[in-house]
């Protein structure tokens, strides 16, 4: 589920609810999206193949029509407030995007179809997207405007959520966080197998106050055992998973410390083995014969 452009012109629907689904913290490809929706080159996909979709992932593709704008905006925002992302069919009924986030008048959404895939998009930008316009099949002069949401909300209790802003879009649309969007699948799968969500019943500290007590430490255990590795780029993963943590409001509770050390410089160790190679452990060497 890394963020990451469309390869063609009609898998923007499976994209869309893959977004969303990673938005409730559920991690699907967009194929086996695709392979359930029914997607086809020749047309794409429609609110019915979704809908399907969504259902297999334990989410409702729910239909929402409103006329005007301003009403069609207010239902949007009261979506999205509560965490629920919502797929919009803009340009005309032509290509999925998913909203995520409203934010002071702007909208954050993940478009499939641009470089970055986040996209920022003011109101008016998003209401010139987002209207469909029909004429009326009696009186052709008239022409009747559409707006169309599709929240995808979940039949189970979420465990985390994503909470975007648009510091946080800004800062993913970089050039030098492109490689963090492509692997944010990646990122998740490995924080959620270590990390949980906030919980005021329970001690724990965020992912930044975890680094600031045992980066130093990590970092220098796998940089000793290897022998070979730039620090740099492996504090850099460090902030990834920083940055991912905060933005799905993951913790981890003081029990799960130690456990924590242990994932995270495992994740590190096999990083720097992958980038740099690594040598056989304890494999006695031949010797050259004469």
């Amino acid at each position: 589920m890394g963020i990451y452009p469309q390869p063609n012109i009609w898998t923007c629907g499976p994209f869309a609810l893959k977004h969303a689904l990673a938005m409730l913290g559920i991690l699907e490809d967009e194929n086996d999206i695709a392979r359930v929706a029914g997607t086809h080159w020749w047309n794409g996909t429609d609110e019915i193949g979704l809908g399907k979709a969504a259902r297999r992932y334990g989410c409702d593709l729910l239909m929402i029509r409103k006329h005007d704008a301003d009403k069609a905006r207010q239902s949007l925002v009261g979506y999205l407030r509560r965490g629920i992302p919502v797929l919009l069919c803009i340009n005309e009924w032509s290509h999925w995007v998913t909203a995520v986030k409203e934010e002071k008048g702007k909208f954050i959404l993940l478009d499939s179809q641009e470089p970055e895939v986040l996209t920022i998009a003011s109101s008016a930008q998003l209401r010139r997207m987002w209207v469909y316009h029909e004429a009326d099949e009696i009186d052709e002069d008239t022409v009747h405007t559409f707006f169309d949401l599709h929240p995808i909300v979940p039949r189970f209790r979420v465990r985390t959520k994503a909470k975007f802003s648009v510091a946080r879009a800004r800062f993913l649309r970089r050039k030098a966080n492109r490689r963090l969007a492509q692997l944010w699948d990646v990122y998740l799968a490995d924080l959620l197998a270590l990390c949980k969500p906030k919980n005021p019943q329970a001690q724990a500290f965020s992912m930044g106050e975890f680094l600031r007590r045992h980066e130093q430490m990590i970092v220098d255990q796998v940089d000793f055992w290897h022998g070979s590795m730039d620090a740099r780029p492996a504090r850099q993963i460090l902030d990834n998973l920083h940055f991912v943590a905060d933005t799905y409001g993951l913790v981890i509770h003081q029990g799960d410390e130690k456990r924590a050390i242990a994932g995270i410089t495992a994740i590190l160790t096999l990083w720097a083995a992958g980038e740099y190679g690594v040598d056989s452990v304890y494999a006695a060497r031949k010797k050259k014969r004469r």
